[in-house]
């Protein structure tokens, strides 16, 4: 008997994305791609190239024009944007170069909120003023998708032409308490204990962002992504905030979680980073191509 080979999980078949412009934009052109389980992918191109606009395909936050998209086996560009949203919540974790931390809450309590707002609900992005790319907008030629996933604190500035509205956890205006109180408190708190374990971040439960390092937010950041215990970590120039000894030690975070099954996918523009993925993935003028 032929054992079940579990699906990829990442399969694009002839994905292209049109931005109905004047003239039209391709920005991704057939693209065909496979992840998976437990790979970890390196995503390079310039900039203008389609990166941003393929985490948006890849995140869900965006529908290809054309073409089939797998995630962990389910068809996603038929699903309803409802369907799509719970499907983002349960498989995706996202990492960003910027940390998204909440100012005002303890490290605990900003990963815990990562599941009381869920990653991508709709009344976050717009109380965040994130929501979904405007139509026609690319990033290709700085008329690209606004900033990936300002996702976790509504904070990411806009500068850096990544792709908008993954959010993972709450509004910065969310009520005092929301990811302390109500149901599931006891549970929410001991999954994020566990998620900072995996991240070496235990002994800082309680302390404010303002206290931690870079390196340390980064690892929240982390954390965060890890709630819920999704498949996928789609992470967008995750180190381009960190000095060379804080992005090997995240270097190496990443190694252990592709040791435990977890898949990942990086885009950078850095040869340290996309040296310690197993694969490295080239995107020029929205064509995609393997090194």
């Amino acid at each position: 008997m032929i054992p079940d080979v579990p699906p990829d999980v990442i399969r694009l078949d002839d994905v292209s994305r049109m931005f109905p412009t004047e003239p039209p934009v391709l920005a991704l052109s057939r693209i065909c791609l496979r992840v998976g389980r437990g790979d970890y992918v390196a995503i390079v191109g310039p900039s203008g190239s389609g990166k941003s606009t393929l985490l948006n395909t890849l995140g869900l936050l965006d529908r290809p024009t054309s073409g089939s998209y797998l995630l962990d086996g389910i068809e996603t560009t038929t699903l309803r944007d409802g369907a799509r949203t719970r499907l983002r919540g349960r498989k995706i974790g996202f990492i960003y170069q910027s940390f998204h931390l909440l100012a005002h809450r303890t490290v605990a309590e900003n990963v815990m909120l990562a599941e009381v707002y869920g990653r991508s609900g709709r009344a976050w992005r717009e109380k965040a003023g994130l929501g979904r790319p405007r139509p026609g907008r690319t990033d290709r030629g700085r008329t690209g998708n606004g900033p990936a996933g300002r996702a976790v604190t509504g904070n990411e500035p806009a500068s850096r032409g990544k792709t908008r509205g993954a959010p993972t956890a709450a509004p910065t205006d969310a009520p005092a308490g929301a990811a302390v109180d109500g149901y599931g408190r006891r549970g929410r708190r001991a999954r994020a204990e566990e998620a900072l374990e995996k991240v070496g971040m235990t002994h800082r439960l309680d302390f404010l962002p303002d206290r931690l390092s870079g390196g340390e937010r980064q690892r929240v950041a982390i954390a965060r992504a890890l709630m819920g215990g999704p498949s996928l970590l789609l992470c967008d120039e995750p180190t381009g905030n960190l000095d060379s000894r804080n992005t090997g030690a995240v270097l190496d975070l990443f190694d252990g979680l592709r040791d435990q099954g977890l898949t990942l996918l990086v885009i950078t523009h850095e040869d340290a980073v996309s040296s310690r993925a197993g694969r490295r993935v080239r995107i020029s003028d929205g064509i995609l191509t393997e090194e």
